[in-house]
């Protein structure tokens, strides 16, 4: 079984992401499990989703506290909150950020891959310019680093589950895919 713990803010889609790749993980014969952690409830908060994939059935039911990859929609809780509580050794970090990668030296015992998944919806008008929302763009992001599912699922995914400008989303998705960058 693989975890997968998604970090975001409240408003930036993080519980839609979450979906958006079980969906594609599902079409692809995976079993899936996608669900939300939800403190405050409001815009900005703090917000974790969590997603889980197997060949087989999954019987687990509690949060993912061990994640095999981290996705971070919002870079600044990188400062404020322990993202990598409990990530494996050598798991995946992809982070909405338009730092490069080597600029996270405190994740240095990982794999870190950096996308500006903000600008990447701004410019297909994804939300608003001062509050993008970042979720499809990361979903591709996240194909090219874990290798985990096909960006062509993902783009599927998002054309059936996307609440608005379906398009958009999926090129937000094939955009970050070729954007993001790693750690060297």
């Amino acid at each position: 079984m693989i975890e997968i713990r998604i970090h975001g803010r409240g408003g930036q889609g993080a519980v839609i992401a979450s979906k958006i790749m079980a969906v594609a993980l599902f079409s692809e014969g995976k079993w899936v499990q996608s669900f939300p952690k939800f403190g405050v409830e409001r815009r900005g908060a703090p917000v974790e989703a969590f997603l889980r994939l197997a060949n087989d059935k999954i019987l687990i039911r509690s949060e993912v506290e061990e994640p095999d990859h981290i996705v971070v929609l919002d870079p600044t809780l990188v400062e404020s909150t322990d993202v990598t509580a409990g990530l494996k050794e050598n798991g995946m970090i992809v982070i909405n950020s338009a730092e490069p990668p080597d600029s996270f030296t405190m994740f240095e015992r990982f794999r870190v891959g950096c996308v500006n998944a903000s600008k990447i919806a701004s410019e297909h008008r994804l939300g608003a310019k001062s509050a993008p929302i970042v979720n499809t763009a990361i979903c591709g992001a996240f194909a090219k680093a874990t290798e985990l599912v096909s960006l062509d699922s993902i783009c599927s995914a998002i054309l059936e589950e996307a609440p608005i400008k379906p398009d958009e989303n999926a090129q937000a998705a094939r955009d970050a895919f070729e954007a993001i960058k790693f750690k060297t």
